[in-house]
């Protein structure tokens, strides 16, 4: 089937995001080989954003670039997501940290709109509108930081923890915990000692990787 992309996003990211969907969600199994020709006709652009897309997937160790031969599918194992979340984990921490001097009111306006925003997707069932508001909400805790070169690392992630989420979030039916687990991190944050909120962070960050694994251990 014929993808379609659109000219806003560059078509490099486009195409990057549909086959890093496929790859998170077992759709592309590893070890699957891909050729540029056959993506380039599927999305119906040039090899160059094809080869764009290929280039980042392989910085997030989804694919494996072995020319001439081709490209192949590298997938997630249980190790790929350890790595991960204790990746993510680490940046998060140091960002919170940091995020915590912060005293400025208005500055943690748009954490607040974020959870307001999952809350209003809990009560809609709207899972799709509760991803943007999730990650949103974490990218503010990288901005309170006031570190570019930290929140320059999330935003490499960005992407993969993105797909990640998509998945993860449809383990869970009632959107109201998770929705209610960030209300409580940010109040933590604000009101909170750093142990605290470090241990807050650190549950919750550890639920998602346990519905990822949890979500691989199906595949096998």
């Amino acid at each position: 089937m014929t993808q379609t992309v659109t000219r806003g996003e560059s078509l490099g990211a486009q195409v990057a995001r549909v086959l890093r969907q496929r790859i998170v969600r077992g759709e592309l199994a590893p070890g699957a080989r891909i050729t540029e020709e056959a993506l380039a006709e599927e999305f119906s652009v040039s090899r160059g954003p094809v080869r764009d897309a290929l280039t980042q997937l392989s910085f997030e160790k989804l694919v494996e670039v072995q020319r001439p031969r081709g490209v192949y599918i590298v997938g997630l194992t249980h190790d790929d997501v350890d790595q991960l979340y204790s990746l993510r984990g680490a940046l998060e921490q140091l960002a919170l940290s940091r995020a915590m001097r912060v005293d400025d009111d208005a500055r943690w306006a748009a954490m607040a709109a974020a959870v307001g925003r999952m809350g209003e997707a809990a009560d809609a069932g709207d899972h799709a509108a509760f991803v943007a508001a999730d990650l949103e909400f974490h990218s503010q805790i990288y901005a309170l930081a006031d570190h570019p070169r930290l929140e320059g690392a999330w935003n490499q992630y960005l992407p993969t923890f993105t797909a990640l989420l998509e998945v993860t979030i449809n383990h869970d039916e009632d959107l109201h915990e998770s929705s209610g687990d960030h209300a409580k991190l940010m109040d933590v944050m604000r009101s909170g000692t750093p142990t605290q909120a470090a241990k807050v962070l650190s549950e919750h960050l550890d639920g998602a990787r346990e519905r990822m694994l949890s979500e691989i251990a199906t595949r096998a």
